[in-house]
């Protein structure tokens, strides 16, 4: 059973920035294409970032230039450095990735980005 755990969430004004992680309870190069995925109310989850087991990283069209997705190997954690923060990142951002076939989600953490 492959566990993902977000922590990072929080209250934070338009322009600032937070970082989100997501711990892994196994080797994350196990772990195909992680990536992080939001979901606003009254909306589907969409596309943040995601990050390949190679490394080669993808941005939604609305979070290019100023999210950043990394990844710790030794710490079996996956980031989602977040700057200049706007009113519309807001939302519950999960966690993401497949294990042989297996599709996994984190519970989520809470982002709201107050203007």
């Amino acid at each position: 059973q492959v566990q993902l755990l977000e922590s990072g969430g929080g209250l934070v004004q338009a322009g600032g920035s937070l970082r989100l992680s997501c711990a892994a309870s196994v080797n994350i190069f196990s772990i195909n294409d992680m990536g992080w995925y939001r979901q606003a109310p009254g909306k589907q989850r969409d596309l943040v970032a995601t990050i390949s087991t190679g490394g080669s990283t993808k941005y939604g069209d609305s979070v290019k230039g100023r999210f950043t997705i990394f990844r710790d190997i030794a710490k079996k954690t996956m980031y989602l450095q977040m700057n200049n923060l706007k009113p519309e990142d807001t939302g519950v951002y999960y966690c993401n990735g497949f294990v042989r076939g297996s599709q996994y989600w984190g519970q989520g953490t809470q982002v709201t980005v107050s203007s």
